[in-house]
């Protein structure tokens, strides 16, 4: 039988990184992303946000609506590139490929 714990909307994360993780870095958390609430010192817990809409930095190239997109960890950037990527969720706005930022609803 299931017992329920939390919402989930956020989740503890044991920073075992080596340094410290700023509030908005993206965490990769196995197949999916979360992101940091709050300034997350190495050795210590805090909360990363594993649902919403967030603003991200973007890679080239144009993204529809409703597209899935990935976390590219090397360049700290959204794209709709899988390989080797990390999948964050869905464009909830087009991205022109010019434009610098997308909207992106995690997790989904």
């Amino acid at each position: 039988m299931a017992k329920y714990v939390q919402r989930g909307e956020a989740l503890d994360f044991a920073n075992s990184s080596g340094s410290k993780i700023e509030a908005g870095d993206v965490v990769v958390l196995g197949t999916r992303i979360g992101v940091a609430g709050g300034d997350i010192a190495n050795g210590e817990t805090g909360a990363v946000h594993v649902v919403g809409v967030f603003e991200f930095p973007k890679a080239s190239g144009a993204i529809t609506l409703g597209a899935a997109v990935y976390w590219d960890a090397t360049n700290k950037k959204i794209t709709t590139t899988s390989t080797s990527n990390t999948l964050a969720g869905f464009a909830v706005a087009a991205a022109e490929s010019g434009d610098e930022t997308a909207l992106v609803k995690i997790n989904a």
